[in-house]
């Protein structure tokens, strides 16, 4: 990287987190994201990948280490209080209201600020207008694809300076899947800094400036994507195995693009 680096927007560092006491699925995981990076977190099933975004998020109590956000310490503060400092969450599943239409998915993302919801929807037209001309339609009737991008459209809506992305592409075709890399990278290109967690493992490295390989709860290698790409070592010992278990996901069931 250069002398000058863009000013670090999050900061976990050495996190140890779980769901149950005494146990640990995060065993001293560190991530940075820096204004505008594209941040991707890849790794085996059950490396620890969710649970990273949502301790990141205040939906996961984190045991010890530390999160700064803009260097400011967020380690214990809450899901609201996120959002209202800057950070976007949209998980992998249930998430977006199924009997609410398009556009009142995307006010329920302007609770922290309501009176801006008129210019942020203009806006979010402009970044997703596959969703604009259907606005009124119930978000329960779209396609996998399609609510995944009112998702981000309604984390988009309050201006967040960090987009955490839990799976984007878990359950899409191959089609809708390069759409959502595609949608991924253009918001990441009007300044949103995006940390992805993502299954499959060589499209996510294929877009994002750097990537963190999460084994076990741990940092098991970094590096841009890149370098990771061509890594003999990540190659042999993630690469094949993830791209087969993202070939055995899609190849078994029938998304809801397809029916």
């Amino acid at each position: 990287m250069s002398e000058h680096q863009p000013e670090m927007v999050l900061h976990a560092d050495r996190l140890h987190a779980g769901y149950l006491p005494g146990i640990n699925i995060l065993n001293g995981c560190t991530i940075e994201a820096r204004k505008g990076e594209l941040v991707g977190i890849i790794g085996p099933n059950g490396s620890g990948k969710s649970t990273l975004l949502k301790s990141l998020f205040g939906l996961v109590d984190i045991r010890d280490g530390s999160v700064t956000l803009n260097g400011e310490d967020v380690t214990r503060a809450k899901t609201n209080q996120l959002v209202r400092m800057g950070v976007g969450f949209v998980p992998q599943t249930n998430n977006v209201f199924q009997a609410l239409s398009i556009e009142e998915n995307l006010q329920m993302g302007m609770f922290t600020k309501p009176k801006n919801f008129a210019s942020r929807l203009d806006e979010m037209w402009d970044l997703f207008p596959m969703l604009a001309d259907r606005r009124k339609q119930l978000a329960g009737s779209l396609s996998g694809g399609e609510r995944q991008s009112v998702a981000m459209a309604r984390a988009l809506m309050t201006e967040p300076s960090v987009l955490l992305l839990d799976e984007p592409s878990a359950g899409l075709s191959p089609v809708r899947q390069d759409e959502t890399f595609i949608r991924t990278r253009q918001i990441n290109q009007t300044g949103v800094t995006i940390v992805m967690v993502e299954q499959n493992a060589r499209r996510c490295l294929q877009i994002c400036d750097r990537a963190y390989v999460l084994d076990q709860g741990t940092n098991a290698h970094q590096g841009t994507g890149r370098e990771l790409a061509n890594d003999p070592k990540v190659i042999e010992l993630y690469l094949g195995t993830l791209a087969a278990d993202v070939e055995a996901k899609t190849g078994a069931i029938k998304t809801q693009e397809e029916v």
